[in-house]
């Protein structure tokens, strides 16, 4: 058994798209229109066939009272892993991606943690081989 998809919730699938392509460098991997909304997916460059992030529509009832106190709390929605959090988090600032946490070493990892546009707070997220660098 392996994780084949993990969803997010988005205010609106093409501005999440927008934004996970063009800032964070995923691809587009799957779009099937469903009625008003769409079967949308992207995945890592460096897995092009690993796990598909689909693009959830944040329109159910339950969603928006979650999110809000998720994002209240700083808590990020979920995490993805980089090789260097540095290199990775002033790339994004010069996109201007904005963040609500610098890069912050917490024993074995390093995180950082942006937010995504669409009403997520995204962590990344790089182990440390040397946890004092």
């Amino acid at each position: 058994m392996k994780i084949h998809l993990a969803s997010i919730f988005v205010d609106d699938q093409y501005k999440g798209l927008e934004f996970y392509t063009s800032k964070l460098g995923f691809v587009k991997k799957t779009e099937v229109p469903i009625g008003e909304f769409a079967w949308l997916t992207v995945v890592s460059p460096e897995a092009l066939d690993g796990v598909e992030l689909v693009f959830e529509p944040a329109n159910h009832p339950a969603v928006a009272p979650f999110r809000d106190a998720l994002v209240a709390d700083g808590i990020p929605f979920t995490s993805f892993a980089v090789k260097d959090l540095d290199a990775e988090y002033e790339r994004l600032v010069g996109l201007g991606v904005e963040f609500t946490q610098p890069p912050t070493v917490m024993g074995p990892v390093k995180t950082a943690v942006l937010d995504d546009t669409c009403g997520n707070l995204i962590q990344l997220a790089q182990m440390l081989e040397d946890p004092s660098a």
